[in-house]
């Protein structure tokens, strides 16, 4: 499959709002209340606005034959530390068929392309096995973990840290 990555449109509002609002997620998003479906047009809207001055990007990422399979999101991005971190969801549906890595690989480079990053970064809660063996295996090293982080299920859960340094 090709994999690609563009950028947000207003017709993708309907599957953003189910994924942003889709309450199992929000653990791993630090997300505690749904969007409304005006709140996130605003966003797709503003979306164009430059990572420069956003210090934020999320692209969509798709194929040939599918308009959109997941996001991929660049956050806390520092250009004068040339770091970036990345985040990163794929439809349930989409799953174990080698997307996320495709997506991680396009966006390193075009991270190292566009934005000259030297690194990269992600937060992953420590329970998310799937997604840790997936950075890992992408050159990702577990440099850390936040002891009870993060309180939801009614408890508090630790967060690894995951960095990447690039080869320029």
């Amino acid at each position: 499959m090709n994999i690609k990555l563009r950028a947000l449109e207003i017709n993708d509002l309907d599957w953003l709002f189910s994924i942003e609002n889709n309450q199992n997620l929000w653990k791993y998003s630090n997300t505690t209340s749904p969007y409304s479906k005006d709140t996130l047009k605003q966003y797709i809207l503003n979306s164009h606005r430059d990572i420069f001055e956003m210090k934020q990007l999320r692209l969509v990422v798709c194929s040939d034959n599918i308009n959109s399979i997941g996001l991929i999101d660049l956050f806390d991005f520092r250009p004068e530390h040339r770091r970036v971190g990345v985040g990163l969801i794929i439809d349930e549906k989409y799953q174990n068929k080698g997307i996320a890595k495709k997506a991680l690989e396009l966006i390193e480079k075009w991270s190292i392309e566009k934005l000259q990053i030297h690194q990269l970064f992600s937060f992953i809660a420590e329970e998310n096995h799937i997604s840790r063996k997936l950075f890992k295996s992408k050159g990702y090293l577990e440099i850390g973990c936040k002891i009870d982080w993060n309180f939801y299920n009614g408890r508090y859960n630790n967060e690894v840290t995951l960095q990447k340094i690039l080869n320029e």
